[in-house]
């Protein structure tokens, strides 16, 4: 699997041999313009304006020698369309999104294997474990000219003001949860802090409430650090850390404490680490265009103790009931019958309007 594109606002980059840390030691596609990306992934996030007024987010077009275009469009109501068209062919899938009251950011990642005559269009949302998926009907290859097209901003590319970045994969990339934290996060064992690289399955480590519980699995996974993947440093000693640790901006913290309790009557919540940046003890964190994230799978929705401050495990909910999500996801090589199934997350989880009036309260 290798991010070979990226572009948002500020940047533009392509590499046949992948970006950042994903790059590899020999290109991945050949350098020549016809070459053809029969099986990969473009993922994108952006805001849906709350009035669903209809907009082409991404894409690109060209006419020589014959008409080829891709376009990811906002429609009426809420929701994204894509149409691919080459020469007389067309291939159209759309999703609705039915709960946009307000400038919602979603990531939309289309997959495909033309070989295969097999794709996928997925939208979700940060802070939410829902997912939306629809199938693609025989779906068409990328050209090495498209790509450029498409990701570069040559000849007729669009990426509107809405979006915030787009990526490009040699690969069907997985949807669902996802891993938040570096691999060198220290996690609490039995013997000590270790870092989260270093955890198998059969290892034990520490929790808030539940004492000493076995890994069942460590996942990763390398994704661009940009939009919902930028990375987030929580700066020691607030929020109890003993040191500074480096998370996804999904990662969600146990916070408690007297103003927990006022306010929401719990004793403790968890708010996710993109509603703590306030430019001391939470900020964004300089990267480079990808980034590797690391989580452990515990049996129950448990939270784990880092560098001294609580933190969410993986949060999996019942997908293994699922076939379908399952098997796309970043468990599809687990076997279905050893996972978990996790209830409702052990604590309040704080959208963003609560979190920043708790914010706001901590530093008054």
């Amino acid at each position: 699997m290798t991010w070979l594109a990226l572009c948002d606002h500020d940047d533009r980059r392509f590499s046949l041999r992948g970006l950042g840390s994903d790059k590899k030691a020999d290109p991945v596609l050949q350098d020549d313009p016809r070459v053809m990306l029969t099986r990969g992934t473009v993922m994108f996030e952006t805001r849906l304006s709350a009035d669903g007024r209809p907009q082409v987010l991404f894409g690109y077009k060209t006419t020589h020698p014959w008409l080829r275009s891709l376009t990811f469009q906002a429609i009426p109501g809420g929701g994204v369309a894509m149409v691919q068209v080459q020469d007389k062919d067309i291939t159209h899938a759309a999703i609705h999104h039915k709960d946009a009251g307000r400038t919602d950011v979603v990531r939309i990642t289309y997959s495909w294997d033309s070989t295969a005559k097999w794709g996928r269009m997925t939208l979700e949302q940060p802070e939410d474990t829902h997912v939306v998926s629809v199938a693609v009907d025989n779906p068409r290859p990328l050209s090495l000219d498209d790509i450029r097209d498409l990701m570069l901003g040559r000849n007729d590319q669009t990426f509107a003001p809405d979006m915030i970045f787009a990526a490009l994969s040699d690969q069907i990339e997985p949807i669902g949860p996802t891993p938040t934290l570096l691999p060198s996060t220290p996690l609490a064992t039995p013997w000590g802090y270790k870092p989260a690289a270093q955890l198998q399955r059969g290892d034990t480590v520490m929790t808030k409430s539940t004492g000493v519980v076995p890994v069942l699995h460590r996942v990763s996974r390398m994704v661009p650090a940009r939009g919902s993947f930028r990375p987030i440093r929580l700066r020691a000693p607030y929020f109890g850390l003993q040191d500074d640790i480096i998370v996804s901006p999904d990662q969600r913290l146990v916070i408690d404490g007297p103003e927990v309790e006022y306010l929401f009557n719990q004793e403790a919540v968890l708010v996710p680490a993109r509603h703590l940046v306030n430019g001391f003890a939470a900020l964004q964190e300089p990267c480079g265009p990808t980034i590797q994230y690391s989580q452990l799978l515990l049996p129950g929705h448990d939270t784990m103790l880092a560098a001294g401050t609580a933190l969410e495990s993986l949060y999996i909910g019942r997908i293994r009931r699922n076939t379908t999500h399952l098997q796309s996801s970043i468990l599809h090589g687990f076997d279905r019958g050893g996972l978990p199934e996790h209830g409702r997350p052990g604590h309040h989880v704080l959208r963003w309007y609560d979190a920043i009036h708790l914010a706001r309260q901590r530093a008054a």
